[in-house]
């Protein structure tokens, strides 16, 4: 079913076959096929929706649409919009990949990669400054003001306009100090602390499609993780 999902036989938001479908088709048990199907949902592949049937997961579902966004103001108000947060998109350039962004994506030596600048508000308050890292091959024809005319998550975006589908992240996280001209974006004095976020995102079969780099102010916020 996983490689039926990443060949894109399956597109997000649409529903999959019946559970005796794909028992027959894969001439397994229905109850392995439930079994699989679990599976996949508790990794928010895949969504049950109750009288109509389990759909491919997508970045526009309400639930999911923000999973990875984790900071939270301490008063825990999101605002008004999805995610509490403005966005401004600094800059959205193509450039020959770093050494080290092209080791963590498996770039080739040579290849483009796309680099964006954002930066999030909270109620006017700059909190989360990032520099994303995208394969150039994947993400063609990506501009700031296409991301900027886009209403709803990044990773929505990314998912309906280049078929590429964020399934599970890896975060390295550190408290550092504000440099210039970061501090500067952030509203911040030199030096101030910061959280430093890095994530690498990736798609069906642990392929990284994105590296992002984040400065979070927490003076006012928390970064929350649920373990289980």
């Amino acid at each position: 079913m996983t490689r039926g999902l990443q060949a894109g036989e399956w597109r997000p938001g649409e529903a999959i076959p019946s559970e005796m479908d794909l028992a027959t088709r894969f001439r397994v048990s229905q109850g392995t096929v439930r079994k699989a199907v679990d599976e996949l949902a508790a990794e928010n592949l895949l969504v049950r929706r109750q009288g109509k049937g389990t759909f491919v997961a997508t970045h526009a579902e309400e639930k999911v649409q923000f999973r990875f966004l984790r900071l939270t103001p301490d008063d825990g108000d999101r605002g008004g919009d999805p995610g509490g947060m403005e966005r401004r998109f600094i800059d959205c350039r193509r450039l020959r990949a770093p050494a080290d962004v092209s080791r963590a994506l498996r770039l080739k030596s040579g290849e483009s990669v796309v680099q964006v600048r954002r930066l999030l508000s909270f109620r006017g308050t700059p909190v989360v400054l990032d520099d994303i890292w995208l394969p150039g091959a994947l993400f063609k024809g990506l501009t700031a003001e296409r991301l900027s005319g886009y209403r709803g998550p990044m990773y929505g975006f990314f998912e309906s306009e280049f078929g590429v589908r964020m399934i599970r992240a890896e975060e390295k996280i550190r408290a550092i100090a504000a440099l210039a001209p970061e501090a500067e974006l952030l509203a911040l004095p030199l030096g101030a602390p910061l959280l430093g976020v890095e994530r690498l995102a990736l798609t069906y079969g642990d392929r990284p499609v994105e590296l992002r780099r984040g400065l979070y102010n927490t003076a006012s916020h928390h970064y929350r993780n649920e373990l289980s």
